[in-house]
């Protein structure tokens, strides 16, 4: 969320850019941005936006999709987004596709004050709005964990109304605190970062996403001697233990993976079958003479032999052997296995018949 300013646009394209390096995609991300700064008259490199003086990066460069940008971006078009409760011909690029198992982080950066951050110098957000819509998403099933982060004057305040469980949240200043800006770029003419987002960076930059920093690491690094203000994160409602939560549920993506053989359980249970072994008559050998087949798994203590003789035109004894081919077969899962082989097998006996 940014509102009308160079250095709340660079605070949210710098966090934009660190969450997906730490592994989120943009179709997880809403990213709402008033989008005024990259091409205005008054920008010294056109279509660039940095976060420091030297630079290096551009915020704005290569795949950054920006889905509400601004005069869309509304106190209306927050409440939706965060509650689902869209028009019908709102796209899913820009709806929140969370459910009941989500981490969610919202980031929020701008002007504000008590108990409020302004939307576009037009209109305001006030902390019951933010709770009461929070709240919806709790009872909708939006959200496992919500973690919110403020960067404004008088951030704490904003969540001061929060009553939801599993809500977690960080503010950049107490009340009667403001947020300050961290240095200024003499090229752009302009702050280019406010210092809490700076050192929230300073932190990530030094992390991957498969390092295992926690919540309570990332709080305590801030220092309130070089953020001049106060950093406080509200965890009433948040009841697992700070230093027991990877940062990476909230900031970055890191998907568990369970290796399988098979896309059939079958095949990844305790009893490992092996491919069957089927013995073939020769060519020279008499139509009545019987056919011996085995099927040989890798547990020595399973072991199934059967036999199945010369299906004669007219004989009806075909259904029966099938029959018992399905009566010994106890479960859906040995019946996966051996249903190719059944197959291939009738397959064989049909082409004996019509012989």
């Amino acid at each position: 969320m940014v509102m009308f300013n160079y250095r709340h646009m660079a605070n949210t394209l710098s966090l934009y850019r660190t969450v997906k390096r730490l592994g989120i995609p943009d179709e997880r991300i809403i990213l709402m941005l008033a989008d005024d700064m990259a091409c205005n008259t008054r920008n010294s490199y056109p279509a660039q936006v940095f976060n420091n003086e030297n630079h290096q990066l551009n915020l704005y460069g290569d795949n950054v999709e920006v889905d509400y940008r601004g005069y869309e971006v509304t106190v209306e078009n927050f409440l939706r987004v965060l509650t689902g409760r869209h028009e019908t011909a709102v796209p899913r690029s820009k709806r929140l596709l969370s459910d009941e198992g989500s981490h969610i982080l919202l980031y929020m950066t701008g002007h504000g004050g008590d108990e409020f951050l302004k939307f576009q110098d037009s209109e305001e957000i006030q902390s019951q709005d933010l709770a009461d819509a929070i709240e919806q998403m709790r009872e909708k099933g939006r959200f496992k964990e919500l973690l919110i982060m403020v960067d404004t004057c008088q951030a704490a305040t904003l969540f001061s109304r929060l009553y939801s469980p599993g809500v977690l949240a960080i503010g950049s200043s107490l009340k009667g605190e403001n947020s300050y800006s961290h240095h200024l770029d003499s090229d752009v003419g302009v702050s280019v970062v406010d210092r809490f987002t700076f050192y929230t960076l300073a932190f990530f930059e030094r992390l991957n996403m498969y390092d295992n920093a926690s919540l309570s690491s990332l709080f305590n690094s801030y220092n309130p001697n070089l953020l001049m203000s106060t950093a406080y994160y509200r965890m009433d409602l948040y009841k697992r233990p700070l230093d027991q939560v990877p940062v990476t549920n909230f900031f970055g993506s890191v998907m568990e993976m369970t290796h399988v053989d098979s896309a059939y359980h079958a095949f990844s249970g305790k009893t490992k079958y092996e491919t069957p072994h089927i013995q073939m008559p020769s060519s020279d050998q008499s139509t009545d003479q019987a056919e011996q087949q085995e099927l040989r798994t890798s547990d020595a203590s399973i072991e199934t032999k059967y036999s199945v003789k010369e299906v004669k035109p007219g004989n009806n004894h075909l259904m029966g052997q099938w029959k018992a081919l399905l009566d010994m077969v106890e479960d859906t899962d040995a019946f996966v296995n051996y249903g190719l082989l059944a197959m291939a097998l009738v397959a064989v006996i049909s082409s004996w018949v019509l012989s």
